[in-house]
C-alpha cells in the first residue's frame, strides 16, 4: 500500500498490525500525527516502511525489530523522541535506515553495526549525539551523521 503525498491526516490506527501480509507501507509526505503504534511490529511480511515527512511523535517502537523481512525503514522528518532502540540491530535484512530531522536523544546504538546488510544510514539532525560506533563499517555503509 503506497499512499505517499495523498494529504492523509490523523493517526495510524493500532489495527494496522492486522495487515500481516502487507509488504509495502508507504505513508510518507502526509500530515499524520500521533505516535507509531507498537502493532507495526506485527507486519511480518513488510519490506518497506515509509513514514517520513509527517508529524509523528513519540518513541521509535522497539517492536519494529520483529519485522525480520524489513529492508527499508524511513522515519525521517518527524518529531520522534527518545533513544533509538538497540533492538533495531537485529534487523538482519535491513539495507536502508533513515531517521534524519527528528528529536531523538542519546548515542547511535553500536548494535546497528550487527546489520551486515546495511548499506545506507542517515541520521543527520536526528538529535543523536556522539560519534559513529566502530561496529559500523563505514567501508560498507554510507553514513550521514551528525
Amino acid at each position: 500500500m503506497d499512499v505517499d503525498s495523498n494529504g492523509l491526516i490523523g493517526s495510524l490506527p493500532t489495527e494496522i498490525g492486522l495487515l500481516s501480509s502487507l509488504q509495502v507501507l508507504g505513508l510518507g509526505f502526509n500530515a499524520l500525527t500521533g505516535t507509531l503504534p507498537t502493532q507495526l511490529g506485527s507486519l511480518s511480511s513488510l519490506e518497506l516502511l515509509s513514514l517520513g515527512r509527517n508529524n509523528l511523535s513519540g518513541a521509535v517502537p522497539s517492536e519494529l525489530a520483529q519485522i525480520t523481512t524489513l529492508r527499508n525503514l524511513y522515519l525521517s522528518s518527524n518529531a520522534l523522541t527518545g533513544t533509538l532502540p538497540t533492538q533495531l540491530g537485529t534487523l538482519s535484512s535491513l539495507e536502508r535506515l533513515s531517521l534524519f530531522n527528528n528529536k531523538l536523544s542519546g548515542a547511535m546504538p553500536s548494535e546497528l553495526g550487527q546489520i551486515s546488510t546495511l548499506e545506507f544510514l542517515s541520521l543527520t539532525s536526528s538529535g543523536l549525539t556522539g560519534t559513529i560506533p566502530p561496529e559500523i563499517d563505514q567501508n560498507q555503509v554510507f553514513v550521514r551523521f551528525p
